[in-house]
C-alpha cells in the first residue's frame, strides 16, 4: 500500500494513477493543499483544506475558482461551418451571433446524447466548443469523420471558473465593461498581462465566467484572481453538489448516448428553427427519434428527488413502487449544502414522473422513502440581460 494525498492505494492502482495526465495547475493544488484524486483520466483537486461544505457555500455566497482544464476545448473552422454543424446538433447555428453561444448536443443516430456541451461563434466560419473532459478525444474522431471539409483543433488551452455573485465584481477590478456581456456571451480581455477568451458560462447556477488562456500563465491568472479576499479555490466536490442542486446533468451519469435529450427534459434546448415546422427541421442525428418523442411523449423521464433522512441515496441506486417493482434508478446524489437534506437526481416510468409520487429505494441501509419533486432546487442565477 502506498499513501498518496492524504489515500492508501494498492500498488498496482499506483501505477495505473502514474498515468494519469495532470492540467498545468497540478503543482499550483498541492501548494494550496488540495486533495488529488483520478477523474476523466486526470488527478484533479476534490477539495481544499476547507472542505466541500465550505467552498459550497463560498460559491453560492461569494466566487470560487475551479480548474477545469481537463475539459476539452476544440475549434471548428472552415466555409459553412455553421451549416456544416448544425448536422451534428439540434441548434440554430446559422443564427447565432458572433459573440454569442449556446448549450447543445452532439447527437447519435438513436437520438442518444454523445456529449452535452457549449458551442461559441467566435468568428462568421469559426466555433468554439467546450466539451466534457472524458469524451473529448472521441468528439474530436466524431467531428472529424462527420465534417471532413472542415478544420478541427483539439486546442491546447486551460481554463478556469470563476463561479459566484460576487464574480463580476471581481473581475470587473480587472476587465471593463462586463455589464454589457450576458449568459452565453464571449469577449476577447486582458488579465494582468495575459489575454484570455472570457465567456459568461459556467456550471453551478451561479453567475459566473470560464476563462480560457494559454496554459503557461495559467498560474498568473489564478495567482491574480485569488489575491481578492472574495475568491477562494473550490475542487471537484463542490462542482459537483453545486451542479446538482441547480437540476444540471453530468455526462456519463444523467447523460448517455442512450438516452436523448427529451427524456432528459432537456428539449427546450433545441432551437425552434430544428423543431418540426421550423426553418432548419431535423437534418442532424437522431432527430426522427428526438421529434417522434417531441411529439408522443417518453417512456421514461429525469426526475429530481428529495429523501427522507440525512443520508443521500446515490447513483445506481435501483427506485422502487409501493408494490416493490423496480420502476427507476438513481443517477447522481449527495447532500445538499443550501436546503440542508440529501437530494437526487433518477430516470423513472413516465407513470412515476409527477411531482409529489412516492418512491423507494432499498440498499444495505434498509429502505429509504423518496419523493419526486420539481427541478432545480436551487434557483439559477445567471444574468439573462
Amino acid at each position: 500500500m502506498i499513501y498518496l494525498n492524504n489515500l492508501w492505494i494498492r500498488s498496482s492502482e499506483y501505477l495505473l494513477l502514474d498515468n494519469l495526465k495532470k492540467t498545468c495547475l497540478y503543482s499550483t493544488h498541492l501548494d494550496f493543499g488540495a486533495r488529488m484524486a483520478p477523474f476523466a483520466g486526470y488527478m484533479m483537486p476534490i477539495h481544499y483544506p476547507g472542505g466541500i461544505l465550505h467552498e459550497h457555500l463560498h460559491c453560492r455566497t461569494f466566487a470560487a475558482l475551479f480548474d477545469v482544464s481537463h475539459m476539452g476545448q476544440i475549434t471548428v473552422k472552415g466555409f459553412d461551418a455553421a451549416l456544416h454543424l448544425e448536422k451534428l446538433m439540434p441548434t440554430d447555428l446559422l443564427g447565432l451571433k458572433i459573440g454569442n453561444g449556446r448549450y447543445s448536443f452532439l447527437t447519435n443516430k438513436s437520438g442518444g446524447v454523445i456529449d452535452d456541451l457549449i458551442v461559441m461563434r467566435v468568428e462568421d466560419d469559426t466555433f468554439s466548443l467546450v466539451v466534457n473532459a472524458s469524451n473529448k478525444l472521441q468528439n474530436l474522431r466524431h467531428l472529424t469523420e462527420k465534417l471532413p471539409s472542415l478544420r478541427i483543433d483539439l486546442d491546447d488551452r486551460a481554463l478556469l471558473a470563476l463561479q459566484g455573485p460576487l464574480a463580476s465584481n471581481v473581475l470587473e477590478t480587472h476587465t471593463l465593461h462586463l455589464d454589457s456581456l450576458s449568459f452565453m456571451q464571449c469577449r476577447r480581455i486582458r488579465i494582468g498581462s495575459v489575454d484570455c477568451s472570457l465567456s459568461r458560462t459556467g456550471y453551478t447556477g451561479e453567475d459566473g465566467f470560464e476563462i480560457s488562456l494559454p496554459p503557461a500563465k495559467a498560474s498568473e491568472v489564478a495567482h491574480i484572481l485569488l489575491k481578492d479576499e472574495r475568491v477562494a479555490w473550490a475542487g471537484l466536490g463542490a462542482r459537483d453538489t453545486l451542479r446538482l442542486e441547480s437540476g444540471l446533468c453530468l455526462h456519463g451519469q444523467d447523460l448517455s448516448s442512450d438516452i436523448t435529450p427529451i427524456e432528459a427534459g432537456l428539449g427546450w434546448s433545441i432551437s425552434p428553427s430544428r423543431r418540426r415546422g421550423g426553418r432548419a427541421e431535423g437534418g442532424y442525428m437522431g432527430w426522427q427519434k428526438i421529434m417522434e418523442q417531441q411529439n408522443d411523449g417518453v417512456d421514461s423521464a429525469r426526475v429530481g428527488l428529495t429523501v427522507q433522512g440525512r443520508v443521500p441515496v446515490r447513483a445506481g441506486e435501483s427506485l422502487l413502487n409501493g408494490d416493490g417493482e423496480i420502476v427507476g434508478k438513481v443517477t447522481s446524489g449527495s447532500f445538499s449544502p443550501i436546503l440542508n437534506m440529501p437530494i437526487s437526481m433518477a430516470y423513472v416510468d413516465i407513470d412515476y414522473a409527477s411531482k409529489g409520487t412516492t418512491l423507494f429505494a432499498k440498499n444495505r441501509r434498509g429502505h429509504r422513502t423518496l419523493q419526486v419533486v420539481p427541478m432545480p432546487w436551487v434557483k439559477k442565477r445567471y444574468k439573462l440581460t
